[in-house]
């Protein structure tokens, strides 16, 4: 049971350091010549959907690659 319990704390740790990545990068993007008078609001939440969309696939990304290193003992 511990082994689950660490691997639930890795990939939260893993999802909340690649969202704050993402969220980083896309803040460097000006994005001000997309975006309509009076929308900021609609704006930063699509802003913020995509950056917890985009970290959460490449956390996902991330984790599948460890787990899949990790079985390559059982290939033998």
């Amino acid at each position: 049971m511990d082994a689950v319990g660490y691997q639930s704390l890795t990939n939260m740790i893993s999802h909340i350091i690649f969202i704050m990545i993402t969220w980083r990068l896309l803040q460097s993007i000006n994005l001000d010549g997309l975006i309509k008078k009076g929308k900021v609001f609609e704006a930063r939440l699509l802003l913020i959907f995509l950056t917890i969309t985009i970290g959460t696939a490449v956390s996902n990304f991330f984790l599948d690659y460890l787990q899949w290193s990790k079985n390559l003992q059982f290939l033998l």
